[in-house]
């Protein structure tokens, strides 16, 4: 069985979309932890749309998504965690196809789809929607199963992903001390270290994971403040592992 991790901020339709697409498309009942970063309020007739089917963490302050992914880790009572955010729909059978190329020493990422297309060449391009409140599931689960199939490579390390709890925990989790949001760059930083401490990063493509892209940041305003955030966080992850880039060109990826 699973733990699920999904920290979720204030986009309620996204959420609600994630977490029936998650429920609904598992084929046993996994642990299923909703971390609610702050603005409980905003969320709580999606949460309680769903009570005693997860597991509710409410932190009374807005502590950002890294704290926040850890600590859903910590509370996470199955061996293997899933991480994925309230902007992804899950697709029919996720556990049965993740738990079917999982094993121990990786880390394993599904694949996903997006409405265009992005810095990622494995991910499949379609516009299946860009709203969660009018977007078609049972279309997204028809599209999806055809583009599966059994095929695994060592081009992982996006999210959402799917890693042991206690080799989340080795590596230390997410970076805490990077200003949210961070953009890609505590990701990149997260999947590094995993590939420090000798885990594989698998990508499997029995199972494509619908991504949004970008749901918080819609004005001008809030775009410009992101990406300012997300300049800061190249800075400082340049700063933290400038020596070890420079060494090993092959982790130089775009996000730094």
């Amino acid at each position: 069985m699973i733990s699920v991790i999904i920290p979720t901020y204030k986009s309620p339709a996204a959420l609600d979309l994630c977490l029936k697409s998650t429920i609904k498309g598992q084929s046993i009942k996994n642990q299923i932890i909703v971390v609610v970063d702050g603005f409980y309020d905003v969320n709580k007739e999606v949460l309680n749309k769903y009570k005693g089917e997860i597991d509710i963490l409410n932190l009374e302050e807005n502590v950002g998504t890294a704290r926040a992914t850890n600590l859903g880790v910590f509370n996470a009572k199955h061996d293997k965690v899933l991480i994925i955010n309230d902007d992804n729909v899950s697709p029919k059978n996720w556990d049965i196809n993740l738990e079917s190329d999982w094993k121990e020493g990786i880390v394993l990422t599904p694949n996903q789809i997006e409405p265009y297309d992005s810095m990622f060449p494995q991910f499949n391009i379609n516009d299946l929607g860009r709203d969660p409140k009018d977007f078609n599931i049972n279309k997204f689960w028809e599209y999806e199963e055809k583009q599966s199939f059994n095929h695994t490579d060592e081009t992982g390390s996006t999210f959402p992903f799917l890693i042991s709890k206690k080799d989340y925990l080795k590596v230390g989790g997410l970076d805490q001390t990077y200003p949210s949001p961070s953009g890609f760059v505590a990701d990149w930083e997260l999947f590094m270290k995993c590939d420090l401490v000798g885990l594989k990063m698998i990508r499997t493509y029995k199972s494509h994971f619908y991504h949004f892209v970008s749901l918080t940041a819609k004005t001008p305003d809030q775009l410009e403040i992101s990406q300012q955030y997300e300049r800061n966080c190249h800075e400082y992850a340049k700063y933290k592992w400038g020596s070890y880039i420079k060494h090993n060109p092959q982790n130089n990826i775009k996000y730094i």
